[in-house]
């Protein structure tokens, strides 16, 4: 330690040998005495440092606080650490931090806790309340302990902050950026003591060590207060709103990173953010304008049709390269209608569409209301309203039990869905589904309503469902003609639904004697006769005047072994039930399953027990997807989406969930996802690609519903359909096989404007889609990354281009 010089401040020499000698004594003392007293005022603070520095192994804990609501900046608010001792605690404030650097020039003094430690506290500092609330910390140490071990009195908002969404400032929250600020913001402080004067050596010492002890903490690690960190490594699910950042691995740098790891990670950021990534979009121009469906529009190709007489032209006809422009919005178009509001009604200018208002307004499907179209909640055969007709389906059959043993229900020429749209109220899902035909927009309107549906056509090749998966299928008037061409068609419902499930038919041919509807009663009798199911009731609906006749499928062989004429005929051992890919149509029935193991020999659980519970058919023999046995996979899953869905995506994503209703998995699995939604006002789409493992009839099984795709072409849907769409290590696989461009531009023309969508994918897909997104002005809620996986959520926004590209083959 350098001993400081003393000279006399009137700088006049001494006057005798004797004063040098008395001066020369007194200066000797005067510094022996100091020596003394600086050395033992530093030896307890800095002892305690030390400490800390060695045992304080887990850092410090910093609290992120979450905005009040969607919109608002992020803040960050540190929270006191913990010493490892009980009775010390240490200060992880940065406001306090940041003090004590300012305060360097003070003399520190010290000051006795009620155990009699002795601790330094700052020259001057007020021990008011007013500083404890100026720097998030009390001035007493008891007073520390007593907010430890009741962390919501020394934050009493933090359990309502960790409720509320995260915003866009989430978009600079990565782990990176903040380890970069962090540095630069030391960087900057560091800069400004340089150019301060000198204090005494102990005192420089001592901070020195605070602050580097501080900051390795911090860097260390962030956790939540009150809240688990996620135990598997790949669990990408910050708990709540607060994210679990990187973990320090390597010390041998002390608090300090080389210049070659900043460079390097500052190059990976200006990559990721997207900046140096040249994305240009243009607005699709074609025929069906906002209403473009890609594959269902192909006008090249349905005019080179060969023939109609199928419905090929409402099947699927996908261009040989999928667009990757911009669907353009309708004018005048608005945030839609929360559900169940919605239900009743919708903006006019959402689906400015009044064809189908004319022509079924008397049916009470539809009618125009001012700027609504309203819903009365009718349709052709239940013009009295949908509810009665249901309840009036159960009281004919007793067995059917909506809601507990019929689950899942498919129903066919839906018409704007309000069966489907009235069965949520008796706790059944309903897959609807039409063509897009002369009944404009009646899927739009299902979806827009907040109604499952889907556009498709019983035509050519089987719908895209896997066998014996639906426990009712319904047909109410749906203008499919069932029997003819040996009963292709029925035959198809026959694949899909469920051994034991039940079909319900209300159509004139069941109650109304016209020449045409006996004539196709008697084919229809024929054939259902020759298929073995059962007709289990026939009974007339006195208040909307129509009959219904409700059949049962067989749960054994016996009935088709028996027969006098093997027609329709058994279908080929080798021909899988499942298969529904673009595979042609046929006119066999498939077997009804023996063995007592397979799905199918038995009808599932009652809602909700089927949920969660793993299948009875599937077997620990079997190897899950995760490579564990099937039913540990099952439950694994269901797990592990029950903790992400719980501790990240309903608080930590700035989601608005009163917002949401039709969701979307593009890659579902057993449907974890979905299930882990099941108290929330939504339903959700689970989409099976044909390249993923096929788990589809398994998240049937459980009382859910889904489909088959290939994402390298556009979903059969409507633009605009869906709230949110979440999409889980789904990006990086199609990158491989299709134009990522393209899938994201499906993505624009499926999301509503302020739709949210959600990627968990490899870090460099993450920045891929990113920088994509950024390019159509979407709005990046939050950023995420973990051991080269990562987390996005954005938003889509009202923006379109103003680039124009023509689509040559959908123009009519």
């Amino acid at each position: 330690m350098a001993q400081p010089r003393y000279t006399r401040i009137d700088n006049r020499r001494p006057s005798s040998n004797y004063c040098s000698t008395v001066t020369v004594v007194v200066f000797v003392a005067l510094c022996l005495v100091g020596i003394w007293m600086m050395t033992s005022s530093s030896v307890g603070p800095a002892q305690n440092v030390d400490e800390v520095s060695l045992d304080n192994k887990d850092g410090i804990k910093k609290q992120m606080t979450t905005p009040a609501e969607e919109g608002n900046g992020q803040k960050f608010e540190d929270a006191s650490g913990d010493t490892p001792n009980e009775d010390k605690k240490g200060d992880g404030d940065a406001s306090k931090q940041d003090n004590q650097e300012e305060k360097k020039e003070e003399k520190p003094k010290e000051e006795s806790t009620p155990s009699g430690e002795t601790i330094e506290t700052e020259a001057g500092e007020d021990k008011k309340d007013d500083s404890k609330s100026e720097n998030g910390g009390g001035g007493d140490l008891e007073e520390k302990k007593d907010l430890k071990d009741n962390p919501d009195e020394e934050n009493p908002d933090t359990n309502e902050k960790q409720t509320k969404p995260e915003t866009e400032d989430n978009e600079s929250g990565e782990d990176g950026e903040n380890q970069k600020q962090f540095e630069s913001d030391n960087s900057e402080k560091k800069s400004s003591d340089d150019d301060k004067e000198t204090k005494t050596g102990n005192e420089d010492t001592e901070t020195k060590t605070e602050k580097e002890n501080t900051e390795t903490n911090v860097d260390v690690q962030v956790e939540q207060e009150g809240q688990p960190k996620n135990e598997t490594s790949g669990d990408l699910s910050p708990p709540g709103a607060q994210l679990e950042l990187l973990n320090e691995t390597t010390a041998q740098n002390g608090s300090f990173s080389t210049q070659a790891t900043e460079s390097k990670n500052e190059k990976e950021a200006q990559k990721g953010s997207g900046d140096k990534l040249d994305y240009k979009w243009a607005l699709c121009n074609t025929t069906a304008g906002p209403d473009y469906i890609p594959c269902l529009d192909n006008v090249q190709a349905i005019k080179s049709l060969p023939s109609t007489k199928h419905y090929e032209h409402r099947e699927r006809h996908c261009p040989d390269s999928p667009p990757t422009c911009l669907v353009p919005l309708p004018e005048g178009y608005k945030r839609p209608i929360e559900w169940p509001k919605s239900r009743e009604k919708i903006w006019y200018t959402n689906v400015p569409h009044t064809k189908l208002a004319e022509y079924k307004g008397h049916q009470n499907w539809v009618k125009v209301t001012g700027e609504y179209l309203t819903f009365p909640g009718g349709g052709t055969q239940f013009k009295h309203g949908a509810l009665h007709y249901i309840d009036f389906i159960q009281e004919s059959v007793p067995a059917i039990a909506w809601g507990k043993r019929s689950r899942v229900v498919l129903d066919v020429g839906c018409g704007v869905a309000s069966f489907g749209g009235f069965l949520f109220d008796r706790d059944v899902i309903t897959m609807s589904l039409a063509p897009k035909d002369e009944h404009e927009a009646q899927v739009q309107f299902a979806l827009e309503r907040g109604i499952p549906a889907i556009s498709a056509v019983m035509g050519t090749t089987r719908l895209p469902f896997p066998g014996r998966v639906f426990d009712i299928v319904h047909c109410a008037r749906c203008r499919v003609p069932w029997h003819i061409e040996g009963g292709k068609l029925l035959l198809e419902l026959n694949r899909v639904l469920r051994p034991g499930g039940f079909f319900v038919w209300s159509a004139t041919p069941v109650y109304q004697k016209k020449t045409e509807d006996v004539e196709i009663w008697k084919a229809m009798s024929e054939l259902i006769k020759k298929m073995c199911w059962e007709l289990v009731s026939i009974n007339k609906d006195t208040i909307n005047g129509v009959g219904v006749a409700t059949y049962r499928k067989p749960t054994s062989n016996e009935c088709y072994t028996s027969r006098s004429e093997p027609q329709p005929p058994i279908c080929a051992e080798s021909d899988d039930p499942n298969a529904s890919w673009k595979v042609p149509l046929q006119a066999c029935m498939h077997t009804a399953p023996e063995d007592k193991t397979q799905r199918g020999s038995q009808w599932p659980e009652q809602w909700p027990a089927r949920l969660e519970k793993p299948p009875f058919w599937l077997s620990s023999s079997q190897t899950g997807v995760y490579g564990k046995a099937a039913p540990e996979d099952f439950s694994a899953d269901y797990e592990h989406w029950n903790r992400v869905v719980t501790k990240s995506y309903l608080k930590g994503l700035g989601i608005n969930w009163a917002s949401v209703r039709n969701v979307m998995d593009m890659r579902a699995v057993y449907g974890g996802f979905a299930a882990a939604l099941k108290e929330m006002k939504v339903w959700v789409m689970n989409v099976v690609p044909i390249d993923s493992p096929d788990t589809l009839a398994i998240i049937y099984e459980r009382g859910l519903f889904g489909i088959y795709h290939d994402w390298c072409e556009s979903f059969s849907t409507y633009p605009r359909s869906y709230d949110l769409l979440h999409a889980d290590h789904l990006f990086s696989k199609l990158k491989q096989r299709c134009n990522l461009t393209a899938v994201i531009a499906e993505v624009d023309r499926v999301l509503r404007p302020e739709g949210k969508l959600i990627v968990r994918d490899d870090a460099e897909t993450i920045q891929q889609v990113e920088a994509m997104v950024k390019a159509m002005k979407w709005e990046v809620r939050m950023t995420y990354s973990k051991e080269k996986e990562g987390l996005l959520s954005v938003q889509k926004s009202f923006w379109r281009p103003n680039e124009v590209e023509t689509l040559t083959y959908a123009i009519g």
